[in-house]
């Protein structure tokens, strides 16, 4: 037995030779037999269609992965003709139809990531085989996101991942069967540099603490990078393991340093921890240097600001999309957000649902479930009314390019929600970037 089928033994239950004919067609045919080929992995047979929901249920990750899921299922009814249609009515061009997906309605099983990599694996792997998944999406870590991508490329179904910043996901680690809606870590530094050296000066003294992980490492390298290249200099980069809870001996050493500036390369309840403990240390209330000491979170979420309360306030950050947006998708998914949940949606969910929403579209464009003919549709398709402005999935790395958002917490929130305010929209031309600097190979599609 090869490793692919100790991998995937159900793939060859589910005729391993056709899938590798199909294969062997849609490498020498024209688009129009891609269209129409039918022999790949859980070909959908009856009147229903399966997605796969990975989120994060537990773990340090577990808020976002509740708001992950609840978009899911929002996404899922919009599609089967059920409620307001949210964005279905704001998406352009959009092949949707409100009937499902290719006319066939869409059911959808869920897994546990735990923000854990191998959980992750193991909960999409018994998706796809178990329960027939078509496409995964969700996950709120990149390394989970990384391993389920690489994953879906080997089983051969489609990757929409959901929480991924981290710029190994469509850079050293792309796959060819894996898209990403959300923006990067280069994407924060380019957005949150030039704002950071307006508002604090060109000589600052950085300390960074570290999610130890892909992201971390990638959003850490990032702001250096941006900043340094605004006259920054970095004092001191620690690693932090995830979901560490108490990080009081990391911010010790930061009191002595020398530092006027912590930059937390954290998130979810990682980052609410950190932040607090490090205003409970007193360190935004001292002056270093001359200069009042300053705390950044690159990388924001609204439930991070929640969860952090008025530690958040006036802390700069970077976010893919917020509620307060006023562009008709925004405000169309916000309405039906709260109509059903009582809530405005954080990130998360906004980019969970519109990855749904993305992948149900492009199989209508295609006419047909096979991967390969969804990929194409995918690759370079542009787009709006999703509220991020004009939208392109790139080609050649499978990355979405749209404006950034940087926010800071709000000095006087009206609500519990109403924690970030958008203190600039910055450009998709200045956070683009040549595709071959964080290297990576898509591949062939896997049918």
């Amino acid at each position: 037995m090869s490793d692919d089928d100790k991998k995937f033994p159900n793939l060859s239950r589910r005729g391993f030779l056709k899938a590798s004919i199909a294969t062997a067609a849609v490498t020498a045919a024209p688009t129009i037999l891609i269209r129409n080929a039918h022999a790949f992995v859980n070909e959908p047979k009856g009147a229903t269609v399966t997605l796969g929901f990975n989120v994060p249920q537990t773990g340090a990750y577990a808020d976002e992965g509740a708001d992950e899921l609840r978009a899911f299922k929002l996404a899922v009814k919009h599609l089967n003709g059920e409620g307001d249609g949210g964005m279905l009515n704001t998406m352009k061009p959009s092949s949707l139809k409100g009937n499902g997906i290719l006319g066939k309605k869409v059911t959808y099983v869920t897994g546990d990531t735990q923000t854990k990599s191998d959980a992750a694996r193991a909960s999409a792997k018994r998706m796809i085989e178990k329960d027939g998944a078509l496409m995964i999406s969700g996950g709120s870590s990149s390394g989970v996101a990384i391993a389920v991508q690489s994953l879906c490329q080997e089983a051969g179904v489609i990757f929409m991942a959901g929480l991924t910043h981290s710029n190994d996901t469509t850079g050293k680690d792309k796959r060819k069967h894996g898209f990403r809606h959300f923006f990067n870590a280069y994407m924060s530094g380019q957005a949150l540099a030039p704002v950071l050296a307006e508002e604090y000066g060109r000589d600052r003294k950085a300390y960074h603490l570290t999610a130890d992980y892909t992201w971390g490492w990638t959003q850490e390298e990032s702001i250096k990078n941006a900043t340094e290249a605004l006259g920054w200099k970095t004092v001191a980069a620690v690693r932090t393991p995830l979901g560490a809870g108490d990080f009081s001996q990391y911010i010790t050493p930061v009191l002595n340093s020398g530092a006027d500036v912590l930059i937390l390369n954290h998130y979810g309840k990682d980052m609410v921890n950190s932040l607090t403990q490090a205003v409970q240390f007193g360190l935004r209330d001292k002056m270093v240097n001359g200069k009042k000491f300053e705390i950044v979170v690159p990388l924001f979420s609204r439930l991070m600001a929640q969860g952090a309360g008025d530690a958040i306030k006036g802390i700069l950050g970077t976010t893919n999309w917020h509620w307060s947006l006023s562009d008709e998708g925004s405000k169309a998914f916000v309405k039906s957000f709260g109509a059903e949940y009582g809530f405005p949606p954080s990130q998360a969910a906004q980019t969970c649902y519109v990855q749904t929403l993305l992948y149900a579209n492009a199989c209508e464009m295609a006419g047909t479930f096979n991967p390969c003919g969804v990929i194409e549709a995918l690759e370079g398709f542009k787009f709006d009314g999703m509220g991020n402005g004009p939208t392109e999935y790139r080609a050649a790395d499978h990355q979405c390019f749209k404006d950034v958002l940087v926010v800071r917490g709000k000095e006087k929130p009206s609500s519990q929600f109403d924690l970030l305010e958008v203190a600039k929209v910055v450009p998709r031309s200045q956070v683009e970037y040549d595709p071959s600097i964080f290297g990576g190979e898509l591949g062939q599609c896997n049918a």
